[in-house]
């Protein structure tokens, strides 16, 4: 039986070509680039990555797998959109490859099927993600975990990577949040709080400190039934359908009480981007909700925190996930939260925008890269001497923790709103008890 014919795809032209001539190849992002900086090879800068694809949209050059290859393991940090001083677009580039590489056959033809089915069908799901948890969550709980860790070494490559991020597991509270948590003290405001479903399942911690640090705050917070996944996955891959229906679930689940709210709060820094900038763009009754979407730290440092009053008297540094501070600009307002917090001590990290290699689902669709860039960002962090590490979001909690697992003693990797939380209850985490 002969193959099934790939669709017919015009590479390129789903992208307004200004945006190529926009870069002037000045070599200013070059610098920034993780990719480049560690194999100094210019197709794997932005630069070069804009060159090529260019190259292919004007009938210059052929897609063949080393062009591919290449473009594949850019990270999308948009770390170089924040050095350039041309403004150059360079996220709209890389999404129109990855949108047109999506036409083309699957997303991530490099995973094998079992892998896809996981990032794809799991991953976004908080329930299956739940389910697909236990296991570990039940091991750990039994003080089997060192031995899961053994037999995950017989595990095929690709799949043993993805057992090894998995951090240490606290106790679910999947489903069973309350729907409406009242604030404490002056009522300040209401919101609407994103759980999301990766972060959910590995750090459910965080999500409840989120919403108690806004009580404290005099926020009411309310966690509507039926919200899912933001949809960020599924869009960076180009699988705008999948996404889109996403927001439709969200837009669903938050609509009836939209206007009532002052904020749609997220804890996820890479979620936020695709939440504020593409949502009305995949679907446009969801401008509104898009409108309403605020980093926690952004609209924390807006309203105006209450000081925590518990001593958390440790030496911290601070990682700019990507989505944060090239994503949203966010940078300075975790910095000052994390500063209300008496005794903790904040000292700089080298290379703090320097994405860690999480990137999303990168440490498993590029693991050699994402194991080089995150070996790197561990060694920046060891080299403060701090007892905790901070960043706002799971990718990169999880990607950091791993790189410091070996650590003796190993940092606490944690939200900002975790040690703000510690600080607000007294409840010190385990790990700096």
């Amino acid at each position: 039986m002969p193959p099934t014919p790939l669709p017919t795809v015009v590479l390129g032209k789903n992208l307004d070509h200004q945006r190529f001539l926009d870069c002037v190849h000045c070599g200013l992002c070059l610098g920034s680039c993780p990719t480049y900086n560690e194999t100094g090879n210019e197709n794997d800068s932005p630069r070069g990555r804009i060159y090529l694809w260019r190259a292919v949209a004007e009938g210059r050059a052929e897609l063949t797998p080393e062009l591919q290859h290449h473009m594949d393991t850019c990270l999308e940090c948009k770390a170089c959109e924040s050095a350039c001083p041309s403004g150059v677009q360079y996220g709209q580039i890389i999404s129109s490859y990855r949108h047109d590489m999506a036409k083309l056959g699957p997303a991530f033809p490099q995973l094998g099927w079992l892998q896809r089915q996981m990032l794809f069908h799991l991953t976004p799901y908080a329930g299956r993600m739940a389910w697909a948890l236990y296991p570990l969550r039940l091991a750990q709980w039994l003080g089997l975990r060192v031995v899961v860790d053994f037999f995950s070494g017989l595990l095929p490559r690709s799949l043993r990577g993805m057992q090894e991020i998995v951090p240490p597991l606290l106790e679910s509270h999947h489903g069973t949040l309350p729907e409406v948590m009242q604030a404490e003290g002056p009522h300040r405001g209401r919101v609407g709080l994103l759980i999301g479903c990766a972060a959910d399942a590995f750090f459910p911690q965080t999500t409840l400190n989120t919403a108690r640090v806004l009580q404290k705050n005099g926020v009411e917070v309310w966690i509507p039934r039926g919200q899912g996944c933001c949809g960020a996955l599924h869009f960076h891959a180009g699988l705008d359908d999948p996404a889109r229906g996403f927001v439709r679930q969200n837009l669903a689940a938050f609509g009836p009480k939209l206007k009532e709210l002052d904020a749609i709060i997220t804890n996820a820094g890479g979620c936020g981007p695709v939440l504020k900038k593409d949502y009305g763009k995949l679907v446009p009754e969801a401008i509104d909700f898009a409108a309403k979407v605020k980093d926690i730290h952004e609209y924390l440092a807006e309203l105006g925190p209450i000081r925590p009053t518990h001593a958390l008297a440790i030496k911290a540094t601070y990682h700019d996930a990507c989505g944060l501070s090239h994503g949203q600009k966010i940078r300075s307002q975790p910095r000052e939260l994390l500063k209300l917090i008496p005794g903790l001590e904040l000292v700089p990290l080298p290379e703090s925008e320097a994405c860690c290699g999480a990137a999303g689902s990168y440490n498993i669709t590029q693991p050699e890269m994402a194991e080089a860039v995150g070996a790197k960002k561990a060694a920046n962090v060891r080299s403060t001497e701090a007892r905790a590490v901070f960043t706002g979001n799971v990718g990169c909690l999880l990607q950091i923790a791993r790189h410091l697992r070996e650590c003796n003693p190993r940092p606490w990797v944690a939200h900002p709103i975790d040690a703000l939380w510690a600080s607000y209850s007294g409840e010190m985490p385990k790990e700096l008890r």
